[in-house]
């Protein structure tokens, strides 16, 4: 991983040269070392040099209160309690819809290619949509962001309870039925256990397109705070290095999420003994 961060790094600051070079006001005679110092240097570069990324993301977090506009960590809560609202909306959605397809065949022919349609409109033209149609019944604020959040992450998680719930080998079925065991006591004690193994799998993939929702739900309803609310102001005004602060903080969000699903994994993990 720090190989490939490396990589990436140098790759990048060999990239902002060219690109930020046409903007540079420099005589033809200038050498390389003084193309690249000013290339890394420039107040609105096309490409940021990772130092003024980092150097950005350093200010905005150590140097306002956690309370201010100016802060990214105020904005990066502001996304994540939407994306974890709309996560929580999925999740309820999701098993709910999967317990329902499994047990019911009418829904596992009817409802299951709706399911998977949904997935097919973008949710770019979707977003707009959700927070007008909220907006007239009075709904704003957080719903209409979770809304959206929840509408991208459900998906993951209802195919992979789905599959999970259908784990059980036909032999597991029969022993259970041999000893007249109830549906109830089948989904408790066999169908429910082994879908832990397909949740959290779809969980990792739903926390992160939940954070995508959030952020994409933040542009079409002009909010004021949010990851996706700092990308809209630095594109308005040419702000290219907070545009790219930004978008570092919502990948570290990303892995910070992706770390909180993996504790959860680990934790039902050791409940269970060490199985999963």
């Amino acid at each position: 991983m720090v190989s490939v961060l490396g990589i990436l790094t140098v790759l990048w600051y060999a990239l902002a040269i060219p690109l930020n070079a046409p903007r540079l006001d420099l005589d033809e005679t200038a050498g390389l070392s003084t193309l690249a110092s000013a290339a890394w240097s420039m107040d609105r570069p096309v490409l940021p040099a990772p130092h003024q990324v980092v150097a950005e993301l350093w200010t905005s977090v150590l140097f306002h209160p956690l309370t201010s506009p100016r802060n990214l960590l105020y904005h990066a809560w502001v996304t994540l309690s939407a994306a974890l609202a709309g996560l929580g909306i999925a999740l309820v959605l999701g098993i709910a819809l999967a317990v329902g397809i499994v047990y019911v065949r009418t829904l596992d022919r009817s409802l299951m290619p709706w399911v998977i349609a949904s997935q097919t409109v973008p949710v770019l033209a979707i977003a707009p949509m959700v927070v007008v149609v909220l907006g007239t019944l009075g709904i704003t604020g957080l719903l209409p962001k979770a809304a959206i959040a929840g509408y991208l992450a459900f998906f993951p998680i209802t195919v992979g309870m789905v599959t999970g719930l259908r784990a059980p080998d036909p032999l597991q079925l029969d022993l259970m039925r041999t000893y007249s065991a109830a549906p109830s006591a089948v989904f408790t004690k066999l169908r429910w256990p082994m879908s832990l193994a397909f949740l959290f799998p779809g969980l990792r993939v739903a926390v992160a397109l939940s954070l995508v929702g959030a952020i994409v739900a933040e542009l079409p309803t002009g909010a004021q705070a949010g990851l996706g609310a700092r990308l809209l102001t630095g594109s308005y005004y040419g702000q290219t290095i907070q545009l790219w602060a930004a978008l570092v903080m919502a990948a570290l969000l990303s892995i910070v999420a992706l770390l909180g699903v993996a504790m959860a994994e680990r934790a039902v993990l050791h409940a269970r003994g060490g199985r999963l």
